[in-house]
């Protein structure tokens, strides 16, 4: 049965029960596999959406979940969604593919791990007769997947921090509509960046942790990585053929996602990692250094993220495991905002990441001319992702691009870019009437402790 540890050596020996409930470790650190499962593609062809994820996540879930639980829950969690594929592949071009993953019910591929986490979560919270208090930062597309994946569920409360101003209309609604009891939205008047070291903060309050019973949905949460990794085997089994895949990300867990498949066995030719202006992780994989810069609003919100949280995921990986020069290496960021690894160190995945940053204007051209070429409106992370995976395609190997999310999810710019409004499917029509209900709080630790701390009571 494989066990979980923490990147900055202070846990291990978890399993992965322990860690779906905790999502960061005691010691602040993200929790990893001490080993890789390997999993047979054979077993993978001919299977559906549902039954990939059950036998990708299998392993991973060993003495937590079986595979005929898994395949259960599965079933249960995509049976909404909108595309009988789920997650179909559609070719674009010669060679060039796009993986459709915003056909749930946020339209965005955040649905894919958390309509799981959330029937997870209830399921273990049954079994051990208690209950928790999710909390969750968002710039868009996870906090809408969160709430929808857990209101009314027994057992639990969530509460979905959001940079005010930083999403667009459409994800926040998807959020402030919820109106079930065990819901609560706050906005925060600051950055993504700020709302995702608040998230921090008070898991690293242990007092405040145990006593709230916290628990995690964002992709520090290592369960809903591994889900996602699920939908890299679905595209590959399909494709028959090692890939090349274009992911848009400023968090760096969907293309983390990727990295897992490829450990687990899938035949990975490259991970491109797009990012927006705000390019960090272009920067650090140009350069070594990975330093912060100001956060940027852009018409892909999503991406407007300067400390990508699952990075250090990776770093784990590049500082040989070594969970003690990890920690000092995120003592060392929290200070001077900047960490620098060598050649040497990055060499062993090389071959494997590479990175563009794509700017505003040709986020814009992007979409058009797909547009005008195709016939088909993408939204702009997936236009962020297109245009770096065009430009780092390698001959003779397939792209495929991670269409992330409905471009009705971010009208302004769509429109702006071409002409043409992208509807909301039927379950969403009357988004926009709905009441909402959400608070607005400043960037101060105590203040939002104390709300959630009286919200939950």
């Amino acid at each position: 049965m494989i066990s979980y540890r923490s990147t900055r050596g202070g846990s291990r020996g978890r399993t992965f029960e322990d860690v779906l409930l905790a999502g960061l470790a005691e010691d602040g650190g993200l929790f990893v596999p001490e080993s890789w499962p390997v999993i047979d593609l054979q077993t993978l062809a001919g299977l559906d959406y549902p039954q990939t994820v059950a036998r990708v996540l299998a392993p991973f879930a060993e003495g937590c979940f079986d595979e005929a639980e898994l395949l259960e829950i599965a079933r249960e969690a995509y049976a909404g969604f909108a595309h009988a594929a789920i997650a179909p592949l559609r070719q674009i071009e010669h060679d060039s593919w796009l993986l459709e993953l915003f056909h749930g019910p946020t339209l965005a591929f955040k649905d894919f791990a958390l309509q799981m986490l959330g029937r997870m979560f209830e399921r273990v919270l049954e079994r051990r007769g208690r209950s928790m208090t999710i909390v969750g930062a968002t710039s868009g597309d996870t906090g809408s997947a969160a709430i929808h994946a857990c209101a009314g569920r027994r057992n639990m409360r969530i509460c979905i921090l959001h940079p005010q101003g930083r999403v667009s209309e459409v994800q926040r609604r998807q959020m402030t509509t919820v109106v079930e009891d065990n819901v609560e939205n706050i906005a925060i008047r600051g950055t993504f960046d700020d709302c995702q070291n608040l998230l921090k903060a008070m898991f690293a309050d242990r007092p405040f942790r145990e006593d709230m019973r916290l628990a995690a949905v964002n992709s520090i949460n290592w369960a809903r990585i591994a889900a996602q990794a699920a939908y890299y085997f679905y595209a590959g089994v399909r494709l028959r053929s090692e890939a090349v895949f274009s992911v848009p990300t400023g968090n760096f867990g969907d293309v983390y996602a990727g990295y897992i498949a490829m450990k687990a066995g899938l035949p990975v030719r490259r991970l491109v990692v797009a990012t927006n202006r705000n390019d960090i992780l272009a920067r650090f994989f140009e350069t070594g250094v990975y330093a912060t810069g100001e956060v940027h609003p852009t018409m892909s919100p999503s991406m407007d993220i300067q400390v990508a949280s699952n990075f250090e995921r990776l770093l784990f990986e590049m500082a040989g495991h070594d969970g003690v020069r990890i920690e000092a290496m995120m003592a060392g960021f929290r200070e001077t905002g900047s960490i620098e690894i060598g050649g040497m160190e990055r060499s062993g995945l090389a071959g494997l990441f590479v990175a563009r940053r794509v700017d505003e204007d040709e986020t814009a051209r992007t979409i058009r001319a797909v547009m005008d070429r195709h016939g088909y409106l993408m939204d702009p992370h997936t236009a962020v992702g297109f245009a770096a995976g065009q430009s780092l395609a390698e001959r003779g190997y397939p792209l495929v691009t991670l269409a992330t999310a409905h471009p009705a999810k971010f009208p302004q710019a769509v429109r702006l870019a071409t002409g043409v409004t992208a509807e909301l499917p039927d379950h969403m029509k009357g988004l926009f009437e709905r009441e909402e209900r959400c608070i607005v709080l400043d960037n101060d630790l105590s203040t939002i402790m104390s709300h959630i701390r009286s919200w939950s009571h």
